[in-house]
């Protein structure tokens, strides 16, 4: 059984959560995500339940290893968690989903003590002829609050029993464990390779809530690199930065 924890989200595209904690009450985190901890919080990293389930946890895009966050002192002690790129903390309760829920890949910030993270889905995108990345979901199994962020905005969906949504693999979020997915070929050469989006599509099939992202952190990094590799261009050529002012007062 889970530790019952209280919280509280603070920001609005770069949250943190603070968690409070009662006497030997503890949460787990993504290692490296906690903010800041008082006294009688001691810290514990650990694989999480051996070398097995630090390498499931690597699949899944989290690190090897997890940490835990058990208040020893009197009182009530807290402990935050950042999130690690612009967008939303997604509480949710478990118990509300009937103990299990499934979500995007590196989405897991933390969650109380007793809840399992587990790999439930994986396919590989494109292997071989594309080099697309793999679509791997977690999944979070109990009966306390888990902490996930995704990027951008969050868009929360209700799916009626058979109704079906197809959504870019890199802006799923979390799906209740009642909605069937698989993963879809977007078809047509042109589409593949010159529509902009993604070569495939996560196919839902209700009924289920479903939390969706609008800037998932793949598509910003690449943005992020193509204007590096554009402006390091510039700058082999003298374009760059005041390289193109120069030019355009010399005439060129």
């Amino acid at each position: 059984m889970a530790d019952a924890i209280d919280y509280k989200i603070y920001g609005d595209d770069m949250q943190i959560v603070e968690v409070e904690l009662d006497p030997n009450e503890g949460i787990q985190a993504e290692a490296g995500a906690m903010l800041y901890m008082e006294d009688g919080i001691e810290m514990q990293t650990t694989t999480g339940g051996g070398i097995f389930k630090g390498l499931k946890r690597v699949i899944t895009g989290e690190s090897f290893f997890i940490t835990n966050f058990v208040h020893h002192g009197p009182g009530k002690g807290h402990v935050a968690f950042a999130a690690p790129y612009p967008g939303k903390i997604i509480p949710i309760d478990l118990t509300n989903f009937g103990g299990r829920i499934l979500c995007q890949k590196d989405a897991f910030l933390c969650a109380a003590l007793g809840i399992e993270i587990e790999v439930a889905f994986t396919k590989r995108l494109g292997a071989g002829l594309f080099g697309g990345e793999g679509f791997i979901l977690q999944e979070l199994t109990g009966d306390g609050m888990a902490f996930v962020h995704a990027g951008g905005t969050i868009l929360e969906r209700d799916l009626a029993p058979g109704e079906r949504l197809r959504v870019d693999t890199g802006c799923l979020v979390a799906i209740a464990s009642t909605v069937e997915y698989d993963v879809q070929f977007v078809g047509g050469f042109k589409n593949a390779l010159f529509g902009g989006e993604g070569m495939f599509l996560a196919v839902l099939r209700g009924p289920g809530k479903v939390y969706l992202q609008s800037l998932p952190f793949s598509r910003m990094a690449d943005r992020i690199y193509a204007a590096a590799r554009f402006e390091q261009k510039g700058e082999q050529k003298g374009i760059g930065g005041l390289g193109i002012f120069g030019n355009l007062i010399s005439g060129d």
